[in-house]
């Protein structure tokens, strides 16, 4: 297996915009290995950023099975309509992603650009167009520049193999202020399997898929059927459950692709027990991502988790913790360090799940602060106070109903983000 560190002496290009490194961000990159059928390129066409890659192109190999959740929006992109279209064959052969144009509400043009990158992919891959999975990140409502990228496509193709996990996590991002990635190996049998991953987001982020966008790609070989089932048990307990803004992007988008090349034995349900070290480890890489995304929410200083119990159902649970994850009162409180729980109560109110205040409990911190309805006697807020001067934040709601639980994480809202959304264009 190739090592990381031949990847070391990349480009100036690679630099992320001049923005400030988030300060909830990794220390490093992780050093993702190779994923047997799968090549990667990346190319800097000028999209919107100069001396900076903004391509990346992954071929996969024959027999590669594939799934996608995309966003729910109503004016979602051409690519997201391309992929909804192909997907459903469950193959796939290259993915090709762009950042700085989402080619949104484009449209007939838009669309026509879409089959256009994919036909000049396939016609060097020797495969149809829609074996080709297309991705755009970034200004919505201005044409693709596709004269840009038809200009680099021969160095693109050109180039497979030569680019590292680090460099595709780089060529997709907007507004982000580092690359994300993570990876973990597993067994299905006695097959050591790799499911190693990408994303981008920092803002436009809410649930039901958020700008975002995450591809994972494992050596497994999964059915397009199974893959499906896994894929989107597995988002719905990640990239769901994150908020950064509560805003629905046109271009959200999550794929994931299964080479073969690792050889295990084919499972032929998600319930087979083979498949239990994979689905969890596939679970950790889609958290690992979600968290990294929130943890880079434009001008976010605090990542937040809220955790959820005693609601009627698990479904319940995550419509209470989101409707605290997108309050911009409980936000901002948080942001500037104030107890102030009553925000809390306010958001689980109006959540419109069934909720009993005379049952309800919140906790900071692990500091029950309301207990069935009341402020708990003797509660001091200088304990939460401190709490709340660290990076991690957390938020604990028991509702008295049920066994319905969920996790769900966001982050703070400062006036950084305001900045960084009014100059967006600029």
């Amino acid at each position: 297996m190739a090592s990381c560190d031949k990847y070391k002496n990349s480009e100036q290009v690679e630099q992320l915009s001049e923005v400030s490194k988030s300060p909830l961000a990794p220390r490093r990159f992780p050093h993702i290995p190779e994923v047997a059928g799968v090549r990667l390129a990346v190319a800097a066409a000028g999209i919107k950023h100069r001396r900076r890659n903004d391509l990346l192109l992954a071929t996969l190999s024959q027999g590669t099975t594939a799934a996608g959740v995309f966003t729910r929006s109503s004016t979602a992109s051409a690519p997201v309509m391309w992929c909804r279209d192909n997907i459903a064959s469950g193959r796939a052969r290259a993915l090709l992603v762009n950042s700085g144009n989402a080619n949104a509400f484009t449209g007939d043009q838009g669309m026509h650009d879409v089959r256009w990158s994919a036909g000049r992919i396939a016609k060097a891959l020797a495969c149809r167009p829609t074996g080709v999975l297309v991705a755009s990140t970034g200004v919505i409502g201005e044409p693709l520049p596709v004269d840009r990228i038809d200009a680099v496509f021969p160095r693109l193709i050109g180039s497979l193999g030569n680019a590292s996990w680090n460099q595709a996590a780089r060529a997709i991002t907007t507004t982000d202020t580092f690359p994300k990635g993570a990876y973990r190996r597993c067994l299905i049998g006695d097959t050591e399997i790799t499911i190693a991953g990408i994303a981008k987001g920092s803002g436009m982020i809410a649930p039901n898929m958020a700008t975002m966008l995450a591809f994972v790609f494992t050596d497994a070989r999964i059915p397009a059927a199974v893959l499906r089932s896994v894929h989107s048990a597995t988002v719905d307990r990640s990239f769901n459950c994150i908020t950064v803004d509560s805003d629905t992007s046109t271009s959200d988008t999550s794929i994931l692709v299964a080479t073969g090349q690792a050889r295990n034995a084919e499972p032929e349900s998600m319930s087979e027990r083979a498949l239990k070290n994979f689905k969890q480890a596939l679970l950790e890489v889609y958290v690992d991502l979600a968290t990294q995304v929130v943890k880079d929410g434009e001008g976010a200083s605090k990542f937040i988790t809220i955790d959820v119990e005693g609601a009627t159902s698990n479904t319940a649970a995550r419509k209470v913790g989101l409707a605290i994850a997108e309050s911009p009162l409980v936000k901002t409180a948080i942001a500037g360090e104030d107890a102030n729980w009553g925000r809390i109560v306010m958001a689980v109110g109006k959540s419109q799940a069934q909720v009993d205040q005379q049952l309800l409990s919140v906790s900071m911190g692990g500091v029950l602060i309301a207990h069935r309805g009341q402020c708990v006697a003797g509660y001091t807020e200088s304990v939460v106070d401190q709490h709340l001067k660290g990076s991690e934040i957390e938020i604990s709601v028991n509702l008295g109903l049920g066994r319905g639980r969920a996790r769900v994480w966001t982050c703070d809202l400062t006036h950084e983000y305001i900045r960084i959304n009014a100059e967006y264009r600029t």
